[in-house]
């Protein structure tokens, strides 16, 4: 830029001039949006992104396909939006996530940065919307009202597929890992945090990797809302002004880019007046989050210690616990899994109340709803992986649990059916008193012999199923 050279060009909208960075690819409505809308420095997920560039491609070759965009227009809009899907552009994505409830703001956003980097291969001038208009040419047959909720359920099946899931079951393998190699572990159950009868370390293991495995079918089976999408019903779902084989078409295309399925609603009206599918996800990735917080929480409370804590298993040391206690270390990878999980359920919320801001024909919350769902599910995913990967596989079984058994008041349950409740119940009661176990007192109390004692009172085979 030479000196007398202005930092700004200027661009015409309806509403008349505006002045916008001279070196930016967005145009005049997005620059009115990042006036209107100075709320946080929260900005749209880089699925989304993604997505929704990939709407704009697949819907240029479309449009060609079909007649209605001159081959070089296309060419030109392919190439720039590939650029956004791979992110090389998102230094032009700018608006707060706080904006227009329909995401008008976010799709114009793509729209200008698409047309003006097209025109910049083209070897036109940016900002001028010619040869490539950005409404008439990169949004032809869309409208915002049906593109950014079909980018969100794309993006939402992206990042499941490749952030998601991945992590879940990278998690469940290790806890079934773990399930196998503790199965030897005799030690006491717990039921109101109070002493229970006898539980192998690797069965309770095993129902962790049990509540994984159903998150994950519980996810797959709300993806498969996701696949339904809006576009092609444009502003209120009748589909004015896009050709009728238009949406059809581009969901095939976008589901062979991705590897996930997305195919044209049979019924616009509830996919763009409501947003349903994403609320159902989100209540999920809610359950997913429930069960990674109970996990996370049995986990710590099962190492707490060393000495003055339960014990029973021994987490990897990743880091220094404290600042004042010298050689102090904290269950800190769990405790990271637990504030993910508390985040997912507030974003739940925060996507249940957004979702019933379904006005009439449109819901006009879907930036909010796309900012949650996407975090959601990728920081769901990655607090999975880290949790498997730098604490569960490292978790060491101590002889803790094992020395506690015997002194176990609840083997006093083995005695019941030979003795009755009452008697068994007697014993416990003075063992508990006396510092004795429950063998001992048995043995005093009653006529049963060494052997049937040992029968009786083996912890291993009370916690066979």
């Amino acid at each position: 830029m030479s000196q007398h050279e202005s930092p700004h060009r200027i661009e015409r909208d309806s509403m008349g001039e505006v002045e916008v960075p001279r070196d930016a690819l967005f145009g005049a409505q997005t620059r009115r949006a990042l006036d209107n809308f100075p709320i946080s420095d929260l900005r749209k997920p880089r699925r989304f992104i993604e997505a929704l560039g990939a709407i704009k491609l697949e819907a240029a070759v479309v449009n060609h396909e079909l007649g209605l965009l001159d081959g070089n227009l296309k060419d030109a809009i392919v190439a720039a939006a590939e650029e956004v899907v791979d992110g090389k552009l998102d230094n032009q994505f700018v608006l707060d996530v706080f904006q227009t409830g329909s995401g008008t703001s976010t799709n114009m956003n793509a729209n200008e940065v698409i047309s003006n980097r097209a025109i910049q291969i083209l070897g036109g001038e940016v900002g001028s919307k010619s040869p490539v208009h950005p409404n008439d040419h990169v949004n032809k047959g869309q409208s915002s009202n049906d593109v950014i909720p079909t980018a969100i359920h794309l993006s939402a099946l992206i990042s499941i597929k490749d952030d998601l899931l991945p992590g879940l079951e990278k998690l469940q393998r290790a806890l079934e890992e773990k399930s196998r190699e503790f199965d030897d572990v005799v030690k006491t159950g717990r039921t109101h945090l109070q002493d229970a009868t006898p539980i192998r370390l690797g069965q309770e293991f095993k129902g962790y990797a049990g509540q994984m495995e159903r998150g994950i079918q519980r996810i797959r089976k709300a993806t498969e809302d996701l696949s339904e999408v809006a576009l092609g019903g444009t502003a209120v779902g009748t589909g004015v002004n896009t050709h009728p084989e238009f949406a059809r078409r581009v969901c095939e295309r976008l589901s062979r880019r991705f590897g996930v399925e997305v195919r044209e609603t049979e019924n616009h009206f509830q996919a763009q007046s409501a947003m349903d599918a994403a609320v159902f996800v989100s209540g999920a990735l809610k359950t997913v989050a429930v069960s990674l917080m109970k996990i996370s929480n049995d986990i710590r409370w099962l190492g707490c210690g060393p000495r003055a804590g339960f014990a029973e298993i021994a987490l990897p040391e990743v880091q220094p616990g404290s600042s004042i206690m010298p050689g102090k270390v904290n269950p800190v990878i769990a405790e990271s899994a637990t504030m993910v999980a508390a985040q997912v359920i507030g974003n739940d919320a925060t996507i249940a109340l957004a979702g019933q801001s379904g006005n009439f024909e449109l819901n006009v919350m879907l930036p909010l709803i796309a900012y949650n769902l996407l975090q959601s599910i990728s920081i769901l995913g990655n607090a999975s992986a880290n949790l498997a990967e730098q604490c569960v596989a490292g978790i060491e079984a101590t002889e803790r649990g094992p020395e506690l058994v015997e002194q176990g008041l609840m083997l006093a349950t083995a005695l019941a059916p030979e003795i009755g409740y009452d008697r068994a119940a007697e014993i416990s009661k003075e063992a508990y008193k006396t510092g004795k176990t429950i063998r001992e007192v048995a043995r005093e109390r009653t006529d049963l012999s060494e052997e049937e004692l040992d029968r009786l009172l083996d912890a291993r085979k009370m916690t066979e199923t």
